[in-house]
């Protein structure tokens, strides 16, 4: 089988689309994560629309949640700060809830050994809890630098840093100066 074949796959696919979302380069994608030259992986996305396709639909969800983040810190958000603590459960009330869910898993499951039963309470009724202990809500104000990049790269006849200006003569005519040495 060629080695193409397996990321043509669903599974293969799957695998590229995540590697694009998490960030990764096509180098990358297809040096560290392949084990195929970058001259290669670029043949492959030509010949494979499947594997260009997923790729570019991994890089937009990476590329829109960037842009939604600096926008929000651009314009500056509220948001609400918890403080928790993770306290034990009390030991009757966690051994109640799980002989309650060993009884109703028996009935789902009725072939289910005794081992499995127990295993599945142990990992449904937990034996801890999260407490909030405190809420704070808190402003985040907009980031200067943030609009600016934004601005800069969505209105740069606007915002850019070098502005180009054009000098004329009399009339719309060529400007000349002389300097006299």
């Amino acid at each position: 089988m060629a080695k193409y074949q397996k990321w043509l796959t669903e599974e293969g696919l799957i695998k590229l689309e995540g590697w694009a979302r998490d960030g990764l380069s096509d180098k990358q994608i297809a040096e560290d994560k392949i084990g195929v030259s970058e001259r290669t992986f670029t043949d492959w996305k030509k010949k494979f629309s499947s594997i260009s396709s997923v790729l570019k639909k991994g890089k937009e969800v990476v590329d829109r949640q960037v842009e939604n983040a600096l926008l929000k810190r651009a314009l500056g958000y509220e948001t609400t700060e918890r403080t928790a603590k993770v306290v034990p459960r009390d030991k009757d009330l966690v051994s109640t809830e799980r002989r309650e869910f060993e009884n109703r898993y028996k009935i789902d499951n009725p072939e289910a050994e005794l081992q499995e039963v127990k295993d599945a309470a142990i990992k449904a009724i937990p034996t801890t809890e999260r407490i909030v202990i405190s809420e704070v809500d808190k402003e985040i104000p907009p980031d200067t630098i943030a609009a600016l990049f934004w601005l800069k790269n969505r209105k740069p006849n606007e915002w850019r840093d070098k502005r180009e200006t054009e000098i004329t003569g009399k009339d719309g005519n060529d400007l000349s100066i002389n300097i006299k040495l």
